[in-house]
């Protein structure tokens, strides 16, 4: 007797099954690390409280993360196209779990900020992956449907981690106050852990490129001696070795940049493909991607500080007063994407960009004009409009500076657009010691009270209008009707590895575990 297709039984069913349970763990995978990246924000302000962290220890919470998973983002994605993309993924996940639990159960703010570096290279292992994984899993037919998945799961998490942070900060669940913010992570993780070792199956790249560690070394410390003394400068006195740490950044940038010629010639792996340079969309894109991440970076800070320092708001108010940005956010993103981008090409991304400026400054007059008695309805305003820029700017951007880049650099192209970010944000959150926390403490000296923190932000939201007006500007560089780049197809925020367009090569079959 033999078993119909339609059979419960039959093995194409059970491996369809087996495909769309493994979509929802590695979907699951990649909602935790967005989660994370927003629901320490709010709570940021209580940790400060809690365990007298100082102000460069709060950011460091988050710059550390953002830089650890920039410096091994790239790499994350070669070693799954090395060893194995499923046992990436599910090392990646392990290791955020236990680093999630060693951020929750943090004794002093050095250890919290150590946990989440470790949280960062972590999540590095584990994200480059998912799309890896969906590649592997679903024919190029199917991968519409499963990106729009994504897309939206990417809006999911930008409206709910605030919201989440701060829900789970002002229950104070078992007298835990802040900690659930991390130990939230544990079930998911475990039992992603648990069952992803069952339903996913594993695969490499056919043709993996090499690992670049001295690379990733150069990058880290020409990053870290520009990241620290801006963090650290100011409640140091701004001493010597401060700048000296930043100068010699820019010299490791020029060993870096030597190295990596070197190692193209050598082997053709380098972390950076520098070639990509040339293309002058590219390199525009580059740079809006890395400013793009400092405004974020510099914005979502001083936002809750202002919010719930300043103000005195809760963290359930500060999150809740966030809601209409991240839905006007969410919204222009799927407009954009659909409508918009194709018809209008890089207009859209600048007006994006001038409309996000446009937002800002209304927000400088409206905190200046009703000062600390302003109302969260007031600020719906500026927050809906900044949102609605945003959104237009971030779902097609990666489509835009890749389009006219190589086919055969898609993926390295993608990687390098996914760290620039991050350590534009990283850069982002070390920058608000000198725009935010300098302009608080002189105001405070004289007597300002809480009002400083009104100027503090002010001064912040001010830079990142001027930043916005230059994202705007370097947008003329990009094509003016950008068309998908290889790879990316329905994608908005690609993090892939080098060998991303992997489909036009034969890719071995997939071996099921369990």
């Amino acid at each position: 007797m033999t078993t119909s297709p339609s059979s419960p039984t039959h093995p194409d069913v059970e491996q369809d099954r087996r495909r769309w349970f493994a979509l929802a763990i590695v979907m699951v995978a990649a909602f935790m690390d967005l989660v994370d990246v927003t629901i320490v924000n709010v709570a940021l302000p209580t940790i400060q409280h809690d365990e007298g962290a100082s102000t460069g220890q709060i950011q460091w919470i988050t710059a550390g993360y953002a830089l650890a998973f920039a410096a091994l983002l790239i790499t994350g994605g070669r070693l799954g196209d090395i060893f194995g993309r499923k046992r990436l993924f599910l090392l990646g996940i392990a290791g955020f779990t236990a680093a999630s639990a060693l951020c929750g159960f943090a004794a002093n703010p050095e250890m919290l900020v150590a946990s989440r570096i470790v949280q960062g290279g972590m999540a590095a292992l584990m994200v480059p992956q998912v799309l890896s994984i969906v590649h592997a899993t679903f024919p190029a037919h199917e991968r519409g449907k499963v990106f729009g998945l994504f897309g939206a799961i990417v809006g999911l998490g930008a409206v709910t981690g605030p919201l989440l942070g701060a829900l789970l900060t002002e229950w104070n669940l078992f007298g835990l106050e802040w900690r659930p913010i991390f130990l939230i992570n544990l079930p998911v993780g475990i039992a992603a852990l648990i069952l992803g070792t069952r339903v996913i199956s594993e695969s490499k790249a056919p043709t993996a490129l090499k690992l670049d560690l001295v690379g990733v070394v150069l990058v880290t410390l020409a990053m870290l001696a520009l990241v620290y003394p801006l963090t650290q400068g100011r409640e140091n006195g701004w001493p010597v070795w401060g700048y000296v740490m930043m100068a010699a950044s820019v010299v490791i940038v020029a060993v870096l940049v030597a190295y990596e010629k070197a190692k193209a010639r050598r082997d053709g792996s380098p972390l950076i493909e520098l070639s990509l340079f040339k293309v002058k969309s590219f390199a525009a894109g580059i740079a809006v991607q890395t400013v793009f991440g400092v405004t974020t970076g510099v914005f979502f800070l001083t936002w809750t500080l202002y919010m719930q320092l300043g103000l005195g708001w809760s963290a359930l108010r500060a999150g809740l007063t966030g809601v209409p940005f991240s839905i006007a956010v969410s919204v222009a993103a799927g407009i954009s994407v659909q409508q918009l981008v194709p018809r209008f090409g890089r207009k859209v991304l600048q007006a994006g960009a001038l409309t996000m400026a446009a937002g800002v400054l209304v927000y400088v007059w409206e905190s200046g004009h009703y000062g600390l008695s302003i109302a969260s309805w007031q600020m719906a305003l500026p927050l809906v409009v900044m949102g609605l820029g945003m959104g237009l700017i971030v779902a097609p951007l990666t489509d835009a500076v890749l389009s006219e880049v190589p086919r055969e650099h898609a993926g390295s192209a993608s990687g390098l657009i996914n760290t620039v970010m991050q350590m534009g944000n990283a850069l982002g959150l070390s920058l608000v010691s000198v725009i935010f926390f300098n302009v608080v403490e002189d105001h405070m000296k004289q007597g300002a009270g809480n009002a400083a923190f009104i100027d503090g932000f002010q001064n912040a939201l001010v830079w990142a209008a001027a930043i916005l007006v230059g994202i705007f500007l370097l947008m003329f560089a990009l094509p003016r009707k950008p068309v998908v780049a290889a790879g990316t197809e329905g994608d908005e925020n690609p993090v892939v590895t080098d060998e991303q367009d992997d489909e036009r090569k034969p890719e071995p079959e997939p071996e099921l575990v369990g």
